[in-house]
């Protein structure tokens, strides 16, 4: 599959698994799972026919790993980054001791003021790693890395959740927990 194909059904599937299942007629099961067979039926109903194949290779394949099968592969979802409401039913984990969370650089002065919100979405994102957390900095402009001490957090009685591809998650990280890295 050419990469334009498979970045056209990864942003595809984006938007209808996280923000506007809805749109395509679809409707997301406990846990954000969405049968396969369903999927793929609205997608062709919709104008964006897409085999199995297609759809494997994208979740296999996919650089930020967004889409996960269930054990059966019958089921597939999101692992986050909803703005529609769902629970993705993940059980709270022990974060590393410090995460990262990368912006645009034009958010710096708001973050340090105010904290890191989810906005429009169920969570904050964090990272593990400083290159990951640049990356998606780069993503709004220049980009903008905070060190993030979940250690101390959790210490602090905030509940933290690890989706399937190794996003860490959390309601708001006040802003006495951050250091600009």
């Amino acid at each position: 599959m050419h990469d334009s194909r498979s970045l056209k059904i990864s942003k595809y599937l984006s938007r209808h698994l996280r923000h506007a299942p809805s749109r395509i007629g679809i409707q997301l099961g406990p846990g954000g799972w969405v049968p396969v067979s369903e999927l793929l039926d609205a997608c062709q109903k919709n104008n964006f026919p897409l085999q199995l194949a297609e759809l494997k290779q994208v979740v296999a394949e996919n650089d930020k790993q967004r889409f996960s099968f269930d054990s059966t592969g019958t089921l597939i979802r999101a692992n986050q980054g909803h703005s529609v409401e769902v629970d993705l039913q993940l059980e709270p984990a022990v974060p590393p001791d410090i995460l990262y969370h990368g912006t645009g650089s034009t958010a710096v002065e708001s973050i340090l003021s105010q904290g890191i919100r989810k906005m429009s979405r169920h969570h904050v994102h964090l990272s593990a790693d400083i290159q990951t957390a640049r990356k998606v900095g780069a993503r709004h402009g220049i980009p903008a890395v905070f060190a993030v001490d979940a250690a101390a957090m959790q210490l602090d009685g905030c509940t933290f959740y690890c989706s399937d591809n190794q996003v860490w998650l959390v309601d708001f990280v006040p802003q006495n927990y951050l250091k600009v890295n």
